[in-house]
């Protein structure tokens, strides 16, 4: 009895590790399957996520919000942290993420057509909070079309937040190209409903990862840090549409 009932308090404090990580809206499309690897290894470590916009999520941990791992839309963010002494790793490129222009309705898509009549609501992240927003902006104005159509943009504060405004209330979106391989995204199809963004058109969207100062007493954040930068965890990302090493 007495065997049994310590086994049951081992089996107790297994379970009853939990750990909190920032993640980037954009990987919400991946991060389920990611948690679903990761337990597969690890059951006894469970992984709560709190998604935003990477500029929000990096304010609030700023303000001391209680993650222990930061998964960034990209390196700014997490390096800013690692330059105020607010990690305890430097960030590391963990996934490279792209764009891809999207609509709800089957038509012939491409950047030059966005100015078409037809075309009256554009939905894009916002180039101020969320870095899927920067790179669209750049892709923008490297083709000299940002200025002209900016009277259309219908601006997310994520990029799944823009996801949704594409899906619902706009004509076309540029959206994170990861989305497109999520669960409720597949009736829509290549070539008709979405197209990639010529990646030559904006800078390489690097996301970083970093551990945070809260991680310091919690080894569980070092696992899954690794995790994510294994091979298996590198293959579910490939299989979201980010380029990987």
């Amino acid at each position: 009895m007495r065997t049994l009932f310590l086994i049951s308090i081992l089996i107790f404090s297994l379970k009853a590790q939990e750990i909190n990580i920032a993640v980037a809206a954009n990987v919400s499309y991946a991060i389920e399957e990611l948690k679903s690897a990761f337990n597969l290894e690890y059951p006894e470590i469970d992984v709560r996520v709190t998604l935003g916009s990477s500029g929000k999520l990096t304010a609030q941990i700023r303000n001391g919000a209680p993650y222990g791992l930061f998964m960034s839309a990209n390196m700014r963010y997490p390096q800013a942290l690692y330059d105020d002494n607010l990690t305890l790793t430097r960030p590391v490129v963990y996934a490279q993420g792209t764009l891809a222009l999207f609509s709800v309705h089957e038509q012939n898509l491409s950047l030059s057509r966005l100015e078409d009549e037809h075309i009256r609501r554009i939905a894009i992240a916002n180039p101020k909070t969320a870095p899927y927003g920067m790179a669209t902006a750049e892709a923008l104005r490297k083709v000299d079309l940002y200025e002209r159509i900016k009277p259309k943009f219908v601006f997310g504060e994520s990029i799944a937040q823009t996801l949704a405004y594409a899906v619902t209330a706009t004509d076309v979106g540029i959206i994170a190209k990861s989305s497109l391989y999520g669960e409720r995204m597949q009736a829509y199809r290549e070539g008709k409903n979405w197209v990639s963004i010529d990646t030559s058109l904006y800078s390489p969207i690097n996301q970083g990862i970093v551990l945070l100062r809260y991680a310091k007493d919690e080894p569980a954040y070092r696992t899954f840090y690794d995790f994510v930068l294994s091979e298996k965890a590198q293959r579910i990302l490939k299989a979201y549409g980010y380029i990987v090493k």
